[in-house]
């Protein structure tokens, strides 16, 4: 057998990992027709049927299977190769598209993506705070970080912090309407929406026995708004309840112009992922700079902040 076309073999693993011809085109700026010639040059090659193809679907044969997964294995190697000889000779080098929070990155996360920059001069970073689940893919981004209970999906989601999250007032909401005594008060209180995901989304809270559902409640809806901080902001100035993620509500209530409300009933965390597409190449600089950030939120800094002044609904 005559030694086989490298082109022809990165058409065809783009094709099986994206289930699409016109993904792999795209991928590779070549038109479909291009694509479709190499992957039938490469099973004319082996001599195989690789691919199943219909109107709808493309799926790999059991050979075309275990083409893929052996090749995926070696081209990470190669890749994984080629990174580490870049990196001993010049550094991290290329561009790295990124998508963050608006709020976690403004707060927190933008200095620790700017010292990874600072690490790695020859790296072209790119980095876009944007609150939306937007389609990374679409949007020809390498990676997003994202604070969520993520859907299921096709993309790789490894999870690299916590972020704790509280119920909050001002001590001169508290004053006025009183502290509730149990969640079931809390929807007779005026109360602060984040309008990106529904409200029994966010206002949940841990279920009272195993294998039971978390708990939701209704909340009586007085502000709402799509970014965290406006919603800090609209608490501390008497509002209503919020439930907002510490890394947001640690400086207001370490300075006391937020307090805790239900400290004993706390909401269920939202975990902190660093998002990507699966596929056969998965870049050295895109594993350094997530285990970069996996490495920093070890100890989050806004838990450092608020270990200092306890939390609590004490006004």
């Amino acid at each position: 057998m005559k030694p086989l076309n490298s082109d022809d073999i990165q058409a065809f693993l783009l094709t099986v990992e994206w289930r699409s011809i016109t993904e792999a085109a795209r991928r590779l700026n070549l038109s479909k027709s291009v694509i479709s010639k190499r992957v039938s040059d490469l099973e004319r090659d082996i001599g195989v049927q690789l691919l199943m193809r219909s109107t709808r679907n493309i799926l790999p044969t059991d050979a075309g299977l275990t083409l893929y997964e052996a090749g995926s294995a070696s081209m990470r190697r190669l890749a994984d190769a080629v990174d580490l000889i870049s990196e001993q000779s010049n550094g991290l080098c290329g561009e790295l598209r990124i998508t963050a929070p608006v709020s976690l990155t403004h707060l927190w996360l933008g200095d620790v993506i700017a010292r990874f920059a600072a690490a790695h001069p020859r790296l072209h970073v790119l980095l876009e705070l944007d609150d939306r689940l937007i389609n990374i893919e679409a949007e020809r981004l390498d990676l997003a970080i994202r604070v969520a209970r993520l859907p299921d999906s096709s993309l790789i989601a490894r999870r690299i912090g916590v972020s704790e999250r509280v119920i909050v007032a001002s001590p001169g909401y508290v004053e006025k309407h009183g502290m509730p005594d149990s969640l079931d008060d809390v929807s007779a209180h005026r109360c602060l929406c984040y309008s990106n995901v529904p409200a029994s989304q966010t206002w949940s809270f841990p279920a009272l026995a195993p294998r039971s559902k978390p708990r939701t409640l209704a909340p009586q809806s007085v502000f709402g708004s799509n970014n965290g901080e406006a919603l800090r902001d609209a608490a501390v100035r008497g509002l209503g309840l919020a439930i907002l993620p510490t890394f947001i509500a640690a400086r207001d209530l370490v300075d006391g112009r937020l307090v805790r409300i239900l400290p004993d009933e706390p909401p269920e965390d939202d975990i902190i992922y660093a998002v990507y597409p699966r596929g056969p190449f998965t870049s050295h600089k895109l594993r350094a700079f997530v285990e970069h950030v996996r490495l920093a939120l070890l100890v989050c800094p806004w838990d450092q902040l608020t270990t200092a002044a306890p939390l609590t609904e004490s006004v």
